[in-house]
């Protein structure tokens, strides 16, 4: 069991002394003006941002704050690099974010009740962007939303063109293709 937390530890400091990781410099200055050790600043960090997500004011910014401004940023890095590998990891975290929230929204009855709820969603949330190959988001991806689509996408297809017709501006430019009117 040690040598387990010696090895996220490890991990942990590798990663807050990554020179190519956006917060190294942040931790470097925290580091330099309190003199205590990135890896302790990190995990205190961690622990008022659990408490405060618990009995804070404010929670659900934070929450979606955490869920929304790393990955946003890594979206736009990745869309900018030339590998795509980075482009799927990141579309997948957006798509598993958008069904969380739809769901999320039919549950909102819960977080009243729920004190840890803020917490436990940053938790989730934070599983889903995970740094490795096979993160949260890529497992309810191909457990969970993959199977559904493949399963329903011919019928989400035929109800997406289905209530494209019902669209006023849709209707005039097909009546434009048939030559009726004018679209623009």
């Amino acid at each position: 069991m040690g040598s387990k937390l010696q090895e996220y530890k490890d991990t942990l400091e590798r990663s807050l002394n990554d020179k190519s990781k956006p917060w190294t410099k942040y931790f470097d200055l925290a580091e330099q003006r309190t003199g205590v050790n990135r890896v302790y600043l990190f995990v205190g960090l961690v622990a008022f941002t659990g408490l405060y997500l618990v009995f804070g004011f404010g929670a659900e910014l934070i929450c979606n704050s955490i869920g929304f401004v790393y990955p946003a940023y890594m979206s736009m890095k990745a869309l900018e690099s030339p590998q795509k590998d980075d482009d799927t990891k990141w579309l997948t975290y957006w798509v598993v974010y958008a069904c969380f929230s739809i769901v999320e929204y039919f549950s909102d009855f819960i977080v009243g009740w729920f004190p840890l709820y803020w917490l436990i969603k940053c938790i989730f949330i934070i599983w889903c962007y995970l740094p490795t190959d096979y993160n949260g988001s890529m497992i309810i991806y191909n457990r969970i939303i993959r199977p559904y689509y493949h399963k329903h996408h011919a019928r989400i297809d035929d109800l997406a063109a289905s209530a494209l017709n019902f669209t006023p501006s849709y209707r005039r430019c097909k009546e434009e293709q048939l030559g009726l009117i004018n679209c623009y």
